[in-house]
């Protein structure tokens, strides 16, 4: 077929030493305004909503269970939403930090 890529069997040299960021979400409950953008747009479909509500009577966000390590920090939650009521941090700067 003209045009379909070839497997070459060919990987980057420093393939073993890549590693894939993991974040940890934090919400700040009482900002949210229930948008829907972080769940709509987190890449690694992390997050939910959480059945209880905030002061204002919107549902906020939380980690879906069993995602606790699928952020991949990519700090998109931060840059969309509205009320900066969401950002990560990188799990190795926190364990970094512990030392």
């Amino acid at each position: 077929m003209p045009g379909a890529a070839k497997n070459t069997g060919r990987q980057p040299m420093d393939l073993a030493a890549a590693k894939v960021p993991v974040g940890r979400v934090h919400v700040i409950s009482e900002r949210c305004k229930q948008c829907n953008f972080c769940i709509n747009y987190c890449p690694a479909d992390v997050l939910e909503y959480s059945q209880e509500i905030n002061a204002k009577g919107y549902h906020f966000p939380i980690v879906a269970a069993g995602k606790e390590n699928s952020c991949v920090h990519c700090k998109f939650c931060d840059l969309i939403c509205p009320e900066l009521a969401i950002f990560t941090t990188d799990t190795a700067e926190e364990s970094d930090s512990d030392d």
